[in-house]
């Protein structure tokens, strides 16, 4: 399963923003160093099911409405402050916690509200930009003091052959689940002698290592309190606007059936009948004025931008039966499989198991009944049907 981080210094409503995707039970204050462990959960990439399309929505049981939600793993750590990569506050131990994310959600004050190390401070105060350089700053020279831990040694191994120190420390940084093939890349880009390296390149190396090896997504939390100067500059760095409280307390009122509405939604309609307390409508006005403002609470679709564009991922649902979409047992649309973009029929079969990969015959595309070629690159919404000699 993805794994994806959440980042971001105390109080920046990180906590908020996990618990608004998981609705999990994860502790919530306002001070730093709330979340204590790294936190873990699983929220869901929001898409079209194909069932309507295909003409089979009265039988399918696994989307709502024609939406389909598909797990990810959620990943919530604890504030980073200025200089973590040094051990100051809870340091290495929080960084350590990123390195096997496939990407990262960054969440960023965009109000202004919190100071650098995230104690509450009037509204405006701090440059929300200022967060983002921050925390990619801290992470990319905890990346470089990994680098110039290994990179003595390993020079020494590799004797002055540059594509075997590449492999060398391409196997020490595996852990941080980047290849040298990335390495190559970046190396490349910066233009250095890996092997002669000063500690101001080897920064740089891990700046575009950080960059190509974890993509990062902006989270412009509390958008409903920030100045539209802030958002606008935010948004120039590809940041999505989000109300992570917003989001939360939809969430939990349409879990208690007081609400219609689907994460992502672009607004919410009260159950007809349901008792709201004149405290819970001011605040559900407020929050459609927001709504209708930035168009959602942002949430949901800052987790589907880092999934289906930052990492490129499509789904696929494979099917036992391609005249009626269903597998063995007659369940319709049964999985919805999160796969990277340039996955093949036979990648397909591997991912679905290993016996029906080596046994791989053939794969029939169930929306036109047509065999596919093995070569062919699957495509978002695919129905797909694996011919094995496994059973």
């Amino acid at each position: 399963m993805l794994l994806i981080a959440l980042a971001g210094k105390p109080n920046c409503g990180k906590s908020t923003f996990f618990k608004s995707l998981t609705l999990a039970n994860v502790e919530i204050a306002n001070y730093p160093f709330t979340t204590i462990d790294a936190n873990k959960g699983v929220a869901y990439v929001r898409s079209a099911c194909p069932c309507k399309e295909l003409g089979v929505a009265d039988t399918c049981t696994q989307c709502v409405d024609g939406v389909r939600f598909t797990p990810v793993e959620l990943l919530d750590v604890a504030g980073l402050v200025p200089d973590a990569h040094l051990g100051r506050g809870l340091g290495n131990q929080f960084l350590d916690n990123l390195r096997e994310a496939d990407a990262i959600i960054q969440v960023v004050d965009a109000s202004g509200s919190t100071d650098a190390e995230g104690n509450p401070v009037d509204v405006g105060t701090r440059n929300p930009k200022e967060d983002v350089e921050f925390l990619r700053y801290e992470f990319a020279m905890w990346m470089a003091g990994i680098i110039q831990k290994h990179l003595p040694r390993l020079v020494r191994q590799a004797q002055n052959r540059e594509p075997v120190l590449i492999d060398l420390l391409g196997g020490a940084l595996a852990g941080l689940r980047i290849s040298p093939v990335e390495i190559r890349e970046a190396v490349d880009e910066c233009g250095i002698n890996l092997a002669k390296a000063t500690e101001e390149e080897i920064a740089e190396l891990a700046a575009v290592l950080l960059r190509v090896s974890k993509p990062m997504i902006i989270a412009a939390n509390k958008a409903d309190q920030a100045s539209d100067e802030n958002l606008e500059s935010l948004k120039e760095m590809g940041a999505v606007p989000t109300i992570a409280a917003g989001e939360l307390a939809l969430k939990s009122a349409a879990s208690a059936k007081l609400l219609q509405y689907l994460p992502g939604d672009s607004s919410f309609a009260p159950v007809e009948g349901a008792k709201l307390s004149a405290p819970q409508v001011k605040a559900l006005t407020m929050i459609a004025e927001n709504m209708k403002k930035l168009g959602n609470t942002g949430v949901q679709e800052t987790l589907n931008r880092v999934v289906f564009d930052e990492l490129g991922m499509i789904i696929v649902y494979p099917v036992e039966d391609e005249g009626k979409y269903c597998n063995a047992k007659g369940v319709v649309l049964p999985d919805a499989l999160l796969l990277p973009k340039g996955t093949t029929p036979r990648d397909l079969a591997f991912r679905i198991h290993t016996d029906i990969g080596n046994g791989f015959l053939y794969a029939v595309d169930a929306k036109s009944k047509m065999r596919i070629k093995d070569s062919a690159e699957l495509k978002m919404g695919d129905v797909i049907k694996i011919v094995s000699t496994a059973k």
